[in-house]
């Protein structure tokens, strides 16, 4: 897939954002295993931008941490300034 100028690293963002709402809800990441069902190991690689969840994986990760899907794909402060670099 062909990334364009103002492309972001989708991945990152999410993963900054559920550990984000994830700290906020004073889960661990074992936490949310027992919650959701994910292993603390995806949930460490979501984190560190090494996953791109499906939209169905999305909503359960949402879901886990008290958040919506659009709150995990929202932009934060870091994808701002990535764009207005761009």
């Amino acid at each position: 897939m062909a990334r364009h100028a103002f492309a972001m690293d989708v991945r990152a963002l999410v993963g900054r954002n559920f550990r984000r709402f994830r700290q906020k809800a004073g889960l661990t990441q074992e936490d949310v295993q027992e919650r959701a069902g994910f292993s603390q190991q995806y949930v460490s690689e979501l984190e560190n931008g090494k996953c791109n969840p499906e939209l169905e994986t999305l909503f359960g990760l949402a879901k886990a941490v008290s958040a919506s899907a659009v709150d995990l794909v929202a932009m934060d402060e870091i994808a701002v300034r990535e764009l207005k670099s761009k």
